[in-house]
């Protein structure tokens, strides 16, 4: 008999769950991408608000 529609030995943890971890896998890469490239882009490269405008100061001067 299942309890609230679980099995009495527990299913594998990847087995039912890969396409969930795949997703957030390839989310979080675009988002991290995203991120970089927009701190990385003109408008924002000189605000004093960016954390790495003194990083990438030094970047763009070699």
């Amino acid at each position: 008999m299942a309890f609230l529609g679980l099995r009495k030995w527990p299913t594998p943890f990847v087995k039912p769950l890969w396409p969930f971890m795949a997703a957030g896998t390839i989310t979080m890469y675009l988002v991290a991408k995203a991120q970089d490239s927009g701190i990385r882009s003109e408008e924002w490269r000189k605000d004093a608000r960016n954390p790495y405008a003194a990083q990438l100061a030094k970047e763009s001067l070699h």
